[in-house]
């Protein structure tokens, strides 16, 4: 399922502004990461609906990736 462009956008800032606060990444540097990450393809591609999930999981599931967070 694919979702609206517009609605996506506005979840992709906050998901790298999430990002950005947890990791103590600079804005910029989050949002290289996020349009750079494994996550980003999934959710533009509408792989398993993930742009359905919460902006907390995203993120969580962000920190994994980037390896701030342990499994």
């Amino acid at each position: 399922m694919k979702a609206n462009r517009t609605l996506l956008q506005m979840k992709y800032a906050r998901i790298i502004s999430g990002f950005a606060k947890e990791s103590g990444l600079t804005t910029k540097e989050a949002m290289d990461f996020f349009y750079h990450s494994k996550e980003y393809e999934l959710i533009r591609d509408g792989v398993s609906d993930l742009h359905c999930m919460s902006v907390g999981y995203l993120v969580e599931d962000l920190m994994e990736e980037s390896g701030f967070k342990e499994k």
